[in-house]
């Protein structure tokens, strides 16, 4: 149970381990708490972040998915067999798309999560209209179902607070209860700049990771075969001096764009990420929704195992992943120590780990191997959490 960096009230400099940054980041009213951070840490947060540890443990991890407009049997071949929950296409009983005053309201029916304890939703869409969004849930814990609770939100409209609802708690992005889910609801709330034409006509996908961490199992690097992706490098360090360490998060998916000749400037990318409530570049579901704009579909998923990574991989499918490490735990990286980071797998030789690491000085050092035991303890280990884009007709 000890976290190598726990987060930190900016102001005061004391120590939140029990009950987490996020949560004081994204809490009523959208409060403009920020979160202490050092070194290459434009992500800032890591799951979990209250100091829990996931070292030997084997999580066990879903993700279900409703898409509008999107086809259905293309976004399951998107997603690791052992992860695949559920697809579906809006329009099946219990799910809704409603307008309440400004705001489009999307909604998932209820979806079997019994067992789960972290939940990290994640909204894609397929459009460069402007829009707000804010993640909710409501979660039946108990037999009886929680009122709806928010994540934080993403764009430039404030949208009414909503209460908090225990034993559901929300660290910005990422929803958890000390007592296991049975089941869960998931909307999106979104406010167009304009008309809502756009969103409403636009394709999209509401997706949730759910998972738990049962008894611990052995973590081996599976690969039936080397594979690496050529995914263009790029620099954090080189794209703005005065941002270089802040950017990793819209660097990867920068970078990951590219890949699918989608290229779009880092810097741009950074603005649109931007969090002002909470001062971060990293919020998860913010990388989702950037790539949306720029014609590539994605979720959020925490990997259970390097089988499901290894399997994105050899399906031509890069990862970004969330690490967070003590100086010593990652042989060659490229920042020696770091509580909250971005890099992207770009494939696996042997008993290495192939990544593109913006936190080179220099795009000629992005391309990097780590050992594979290194980086599931900095990875698997600590978040798991990993961000999957690629366009819909891949």
């Amino acid at each position: 149970m000890n976290a190598p960096f726990p987060c930190r009230h900016a102001e005061s400099g004391r120590t939140w381990r029990d009950s987490g940054c996020k949560r004081h980041a994204a809490g009523e009213g959208e409060t403009r708490r920020r979160v202490r951070v050092r070194d290459c840490d434009g992500q800032g947060t890591s799951l979990p972040c209250s100091g829990e540890t996931l070292a030997g443990a084997h999580v066990t991890s879903g993700l279900s998915v409703l898409a509008w407009g999107l086809p259905v049997d293309r976004l399951a071949a998107a997603i690791p067999p052992s992860c695949r929950r559920g697809v579906d296409a809006a329009g099946t009983a219990g799910t809704a798309v409603r307008v309440e005053g400004k705001d489009v309201i999307l909604e998932t029916p209820a979806w079997a999560v019994a067992g789960a304890t972290h939940l990290v939703p994640s909204f894609s869409a397929l459009t460069d209209a402007s829009y707000t969004l804010r993640l909710e849930v409501a979660a039946r814990v108990g037999g009886a179902w929680t009122p709806w609770i928010a994540g934080a939100s993403l764009g430039p409209d404030a949208f009414e607070p909503l209460p908090s609802s225990a034993p559901l708690a929300v660290d910005i992005d990422v929803f958890r209860s000390p007592t296991p889910f049975e089941a869960v609801r998931v909307r999106a709330r979104l406010r167009p700049a304009a008309a809502p034409d756009a969103i409403v006509a636009a394709p999209r996908m509401l997706s949730l990771s759910a998972s738990a961490a049962p008894p611990p199992s052995r973590r081996g690097l599976v690969a039936a075969r080397g594979v690496q992706l050529a995914v263009p490098p790029l620099s954090q360090m080189e794209v703005d001096p005065a941002l270089g360490r802040r950017i990793c998060s819209p660097t990867c998916v920068a970078m990951v764009l590219d890949y699918w000749r989608r290229p779009a400037p880092t810097l741009a990318l950074a603005a649109e990420m931007f969090h002002p409530g909470t001062d971060l570049y990293g919020i998860w579901p913010a990388a989702i929704v950037a790539a949306g704009r720029h014609g590539v579909a994605g979720y959020l998923l925490r990997f259970p195992d390097w089988a499901a990574a290894t399997w994105c991989l050899e399906q031509g499918l890069p990862v970004i992943a969330s690490v967070r490490y003590a100086k010593g735990e990652l042989s060659g990286a490229a920042v020696a120590e770091t509580p909250g980071h971005l890099l992207v797998l770009t494939g696996v030789d042997g008993d290495e780990v192939l990544v593109n690491d913006p936190a080179a000085a220099s795009a000629g050092g992005v391309a990097r191997r780590y050992h594979a035991d290194e980086l599931a303890r900095v990875w698997l280990e600590r978040t798991g959490i990993g961000y999957v884009l690629f366009p819909p007709d891949h």
